[in-house]
Order: structure tokens, then C-alpha cells, then sequence
């Protein structure tokens, strides 16, 4: 008898441990019986399967920040099975992290957060391995740090690191989740721009949503306005959400809608956004573009 009455499920559900790959083409390694355990929750879900459960395991994301929104999003991922999550922060772990940065403990204090989030993945899951990346992401080493990776989900916590992390992407043809923060509400969308939409014109870009970064000063940090740290963990762990589902590829993603959370009166709604022919990405007034789609 399996030691959990769901493994043999989970057996039948997997189906072949083998197939071709559609993430970096990589050929499908059988799940081992430890997988087959580790994820039967996952291979018993119809719209996921051993499948995508394999396209789990081949997927390298990248996220950026090991923070409020990456300590829950990191934890998620490895705990669902991705095989290489890269962490890029430049950080260490200090006492007023701890509030809202679950992926880190008091024995971390002053340690740097990838070397942090490296261990409590190694305890949380064997088969993930995470490459740390103890750097700021910038427009200089943006593009080549997202060109190693299946998909990025952006949890920083400045403009200029959104903004050169989105353009990275673009560049790169990534896909990319991006969350952000306040002191009680979040957002997250996710973002295709490489691809064109279902009427034939292009999928928009974050300067589409987002054409310029406000004036400094406007929009206080964290330090200053505070966050509620269980906010941190709702949002980091629908970015998780997000980016399985990209993987995978279940129901309705977020590509070209914004998810907007008040946790004040505990409200989620959704915006719709679009396209916007004059964005400098993937406008028509960008430097070699042609006339607008149809």
C-alpha cells in the first residue's frame, strides 16, 4: 500500500513520465517516485497532470528580489517543483524584514538574502535548484540576466528596477509577472508584449499600463508608509499562481488586466488595459516600426 491513498491516483493521473518538452526544449525525465508523492496533489488536478507537472519541473524562472512579495512567490515555486528558480537581490537580511519576509529567519540576520533563500529551499525541496544572483537587476545587466530563464516574475520594490526589468523582457521575448506593494493594497498583472493578442495587435507593454515612473518623492517606500506583512504574502502567492499557470497553461491568465487588492476592505477587482500605439517598446512611433495592426 502507498503510504499516502492518493499516491497510486497520482500515478494513474501522471500518465507517461516522458514527453516531449515545450520549455527550452529540453527532453522530459520521468518523475521519480519521491515526485510522484512529493507532487500527487498537483498530478491528480486535471487541468495539470503529470504533464505539468514535468513542465514544472523543466521551467527556469527567474525572480527578482527575495523580499516581501519573493519570500512567499520563492517558496511556492519550489515548493510546486519548478526545477531552477535564479534569485537576483543584493540585499542582506535585517530585524525589519522579518515582519513580512517569511523566507528568512532571526538566524539570518546580516546574511545576504540569496545565500538566505538558498538554504530554506534546500530544506523545503531537494530537486529545486536555485542559482543566486547577488546583484541589483539595471537596463545595464538586465537583459542578460532575463535571458537565461523560461519566465521572470518581478517583485522589486523601485520603479527603475520595474521599468528595466519589464524592458529586459521585452527584449528578451519573456514573459513576465510583476507585483507591487502598498501599505494595505497590491496589484499584479502579467505581460506578453512579444506576443500579439487574440484580435491580432500586439499584447501590451508595462510602459502601455505604466508610461513613466512618478516623480520621486511621490510614491513613499516601504520604510516610510509601512506594509502590512500578511498583504505580502497574499500578493506574493498569487504571483506564484501566475506563474505556474504560464507554465502550464490553465484557465485565464493576466495578460492584459491588472488585478488591484484592498485589503482594507478586502476587495479584488480587475481593470482591463490595452495596447498603446505610442509606447516607445512596441509603438508605432518606436525607431523601425511600421504601420500600426489591423
Amino acid at each position: 500500500m502507498p503510504r499516502d491513498p492518493e499516491l497510486a491516483k497520482a500515478r494513474r493521473a501522471a500518465g507517461p513520465l516522458s514527453g516531449p518538452a515545450r520549455l527550452g526544449h529540453i527532453p522530459s525525465m520521468p518523475l521519480s517516485p519521491d515526485e510522484l508523492e512529493r507532487y500527487a496533489r498537483h498530478i491528480v488536478l486535471r487541468d495539470v497532470g503529470g504533464p505539468g507537472q514535468q513542465k514544472l519541473g523543466r521551467a527556469r524562472v527567474l525572480v527578482i528580489g527575495a523580499g516581501g512579495l519573493g519570500s512567499p512567490l520563492i517558496q511556492y515555486l519550489a515548493a510546486a517543483g519548478i526545477g531552477t528558480v535564479g534569485v537576483v537581490d543584493d540585499d542582506t537580511v535585517s530585524l525589519s524584514n522579518l515582519q513580512r519576509q517569511v523566507l528568512h529567519g532571526t538566524p539570518d540576520l546580516g546574511r545576504p538574502k540569496v545565500e538566505s533563500a538558498a538554504a530554506a529551499i534546500a530544506r523545503l525541496n531537494p530537486h529545486v535548484r536555485l542559482v543566486p544572483h547577488p546583484t541589483r537587476l539595471t537596463v545595464e545587466n538586465g537583459r542578460r540576466l532575463v535571458a537565461d530563464y523560461d519566465l521572470v516574475a518581478d517583485g522589486s520594490d523601485n520603479f527603475a528596477t520595474r521599468y528595466a526589468v519589464s524592458d529586459a523582457c521585452f527584449h528578451e521575448g519573456r514573459p513576465l509577472v510583476t507585483a507591487a506593494l502598498g501599505a494595505f493594497d497590491g496589484s499584479l498583472t502579467t505581460l506578453r508584449p512579444h506576443e500579439t493578442g487574440p484580435e491580432g495587435r500586439p499584447n501590451p507593454t508595462y510602459r502601455c499600463l505604466f508610461p513613466s515612473p512618478p516623480p520621486p518623492g511621490a510614491v513613499p517606500s516601504c520604510a516610510e508608509a509601512g506594509v502590512l506583512g500578511a498583504l505580502a504574502g497574499i500578493m506574493g502567492s498569487l504571483m506564484a499562481l501566475e506563474v505556474i499557470r504560464e507554465i502550464v497553461g490553465f484557465g485565464e491568465g493576466l495578460v492584459g488586466r491588472l488585478l488591484m487588492v484592498d485589503a482594507m476592505s478586502m476587495r479584488f477587482e480587475t481593470l482591463r488595459y490595452g495596447w498603446d500605439p505610442e509606447n516607445p517598446l512596441s509603438g508605432t512611433g518606436r525607431a523601425g516600426a511600421g504601420s500600426p495592426p489591423a
